[in-house]
C-alpha cells in the first residue's frame, strides 16, 4: 500500500475568489473572526503573505485543540495560489510531511472556486487519509464566505 496521498476539494465561493485569496494571504490572523474552528494565527518569522514566512495556527479539529507551524512556501498572485508546508505540530505525529495548497480558479464569468489540496506522506500504513481534515477546510471556507459576504 502506498504511503503518499493527495486529496482535493473545490468549493464555490460567492464572496469572490480574489477576496478569499487576499483575506487568506494578507490577513490570516483575522481568520479566527470568520470561523469558530481557528483560534489564532501568529507570525513567527517574516511578513504575512510572503513566501519564506513562518506562521503558527491554533485550531480545533475533530474536537481537539491543535497546532501547526507552517512555512509559506509559495505565494503566486497571478494564480491566486498559496502553498503551506507543515514544519511542526500535531499533523506530523501521523504524517512524515504535509503540504496544504489553496488556489482560486475562475469558472466562467461568475463562478469562483476555492480549491484545497492536501499532499502528504503517512508515517505508516495504519495512518488514515486525512479526509476529515479536507472536510475541515471546506467548513472553514464556508465560514469565511459567510463572514466576508456579511462584511460587504
Amino acid at each position: 500500500m502506498g504511503l503518499h496521498g493527495k486529496l482535493v476539494a473545490a468549493i464555490e465561493f460567492k464572496a469572490g475568489g480574489d477576496v478569499f485569496h487576499d483575506f487568506f494571504r494578507h490577513t490570516p490572523h483575522d481568520v479566527p473572526t470568520a470561523t469558530q474552528y481557528v483560534h489564532g494565527c501568529d507570525l513567527i518569522e517574516g511578513e504575512f503573505g510572503h513566501a519564506g514566512s513562518i506562521i503558527c495556527w491554533t485550531y480545533t479539529h475533530d474536537g481537539k485543540q491543535r497546532k501547526a507551524k507552517e512555512l509559506v512556501e509559495t505565494v503566486d498572485e497571478e494564480k491566486k495560489l498559496i502553498v503551506l508546508k507543515v514544519l511542526e505540530g500535531d499533523l506530523l505525529e501521523l504524517y512524515k510531511n504535509f503540504v496544504i495548497t489553496s488556489h482560486v480558479e475562475k469558472k466562467g464569468n461568475d463562478i469562483d472556486l476555492v480549491t484545497w489540496t492536501l499532499e502528504y506522506e503517512m508515517l505508516n500504513e495504519d495512518v488514515e487519509h486525512p479526509i476529515t481534515l479536507l472536510s475541515y477546510f471546506i467548513d472553514i471556507t464556508k465560514d469565511m464566505e459567510s463572514h466576508l459576504v456579511a462584511k460587504s
